[in-house]
């Protein structure tokens, strides 16, 4: 055996020169090549149908580009995607461009200047201006000026109603402003004592992200979509956020909402509001087809202050989208932002992003460019998110977004939820713990 293994490491002693010498002009041919060819890795979302729209997507851009290699995988998400992108951050192996980036998430990649302005590459104002999404990402803008990300979707949060149930209490269309929701809410409870308007269990949690599908929804409709913060300021509407819990407290002393875990409320009619964005339409389809759109439930912006016309009504815009990394090379974010520039360049291929995943783009003209008309009237359910898409404002640009939304639960909603506070209260704890964070 010792004998075998001195012969094989001899032979291999020898061997190595002779291939050496053998592949040294394929070798340096081929390096040549790839000298002139820009590779960046481009990191989707954890999600089958998007990992597979943006490899389509780059698979096809290659054939027109061969000077470039895009590597399209899946962003490691454990313990969550955001953790993953700092640990690559931390390590130096960040990738060119991921998508998956929320606007609270990119206040945190700005502060440490691990992404780059949008706005500072050449042909940026043509790919806003050919993507038609000029008010979609308006709202984007950070407090220090620049666009760090390139929405890719944005879902106008809505509310869903009863359509039936409604139409049982007399009513053909659902409520528009607090009074009005009110007014049906206590109608509920006349015929059906065991039924509520809403059942929301995280009304009473302080999770974080559970804001954004309540207290902001509301507050965005109530105050015109103002600004909550501003760098490290505290900038809400006062008189729009008292509002908006008075309301929340309006419910709990009706006794109008459910706030412990139930399964299914809104589909098995135990409640008859529910906020909703348009990931829910296919399990509908698969567990409960009962539900149609215009018979048996429809979709409205959230409600207003009684003194606010509903048709200024605005609502917190679940989005993300795009950022370009700075430990990319500089040919690498060229690279990247042109293959962004080509694949919104056409509006086919946002049609093919809506068909594969349902999230409706980031442009302002989706309910009207003629790419979408076929799509939008084979699922007239999505065409009311479509058409509030400009309506809609993005999560918080800010940093210690988690800590301020967590203090708007702990100090404010909950409480109000649970009866142990009054709105003004309840307001004027939430700006001093707020403040605090902001610090």
């Amino acid at each position: 055996m010792k004998r075998l293994k001195k012969f094989f490491a001899v032979f291999l002693v020898l061997l190595i020169p002779l291939t050496g010498c053998q592949g040294g002009d394929d070798e340096a041919a081929s390096d040549t090549e790839n000298e002139n060819v820009v590779e960046f890795e481009f990191w989707s979302a954890p999600n089958p149908t998007q990992e597979a729209f943006w490899k389509s997507m780059a698979d096809e851009y290659m054939k027109e580009n061969t000077d470039v290699k895009i590597n399209v995988s899946p962003m490691p998400e454990s313990p969550s995607s955001e953790a993953g992108i700092q640990a690559a951050i931390a390590s130096g192996s960040a990738p060119a461009v991921s998508e998956n980036i929320s606007r609270g998430f990119a206040a945190q990649l700005a502060g440490s200047e691990a992404i780059v302005p949008l706005e500072e590459f050449e042909g940026y104002d043509e790919l806003i201006g050919n993507r038609n999404m000029e008010g979609s990402i308006a709202g984007w803008e950070f407090a220090d000026g620049h666009q760090y990300v390139l929405p890719i979707y944005s879902n106008a949060m809505l509310f869903a109603w009863r359509l039936d149930i409604l139409n049982e209490l007399g009513y053909s269309e659902p409520p528009k402003t607090y009074s009005e929701v009110i007014e049906v809410g206590q109608k509920l409870k006349e015929k059906y004592p065991d039924k509520f308007l809403w059942a929301r269990a995280d009304l009473v949690q302080p999770t974080w992200w559970a804001r954004w599908f309540d207290f902001f929804m509301l507050y965005n409709a109530a105050s015109g979509g103002a600004n909550f913060t501003s760098g490290s300021d505290f900038v809400a509407d006062r008189d729009a956020g008292i509002k908006t819990l008075n309301f929340f407290n309006d419910l709990n002393e009706n006794e109008l909402v459910l706030t412990r875990e139930a399964t299914d409320p809104f589909e098995t009619g135990m409640s008859i509001m529910m906020d909703i964005g348009p990931w829910t339409f296919p399990y509908w389809a698969e567990k409960f087809p009962d539900l149609v759109y215009g018979e048996t439930f429809a979709l409205s912006m959230p409600p207003v202050p009684d003194d606010v016309d509903p048709a200024d009504s605005k609502t917190f815009a679940d989005t993300k989208g795009l950022v370009i990394y700075s430990q990319a090379s500089e040919e690498q974010q060229k690279a990247a932002f042109d293959f962004l520039t080509w694949v919104y360049s056409n509006p086919e291929n946002d049609l093919t992003w809506f068909e594969k995943t349902n999230l409706p783009p980031a442009r302002d003209d989706l309910s009207t460019n003629d790419a979408f008309v076929s799509y939008l009237e084979e699922n007239p359910q999505l065409n009311i998110f479509a058409e509030n898409i400009p309506n809609g404002t993005p999560a918080i640009d800010n940093e210690k977004f988690v800590e301020i939304q967590e203090e708007i639960g702990k100090e404010a909603l909950n409480p109000i939820m649970k009866g142990e506070k009054d709105p003004e209260e309840a307001w004027d704890d939430m700006v001093d713990a707020i403040s605090g964070v902001l610090k």
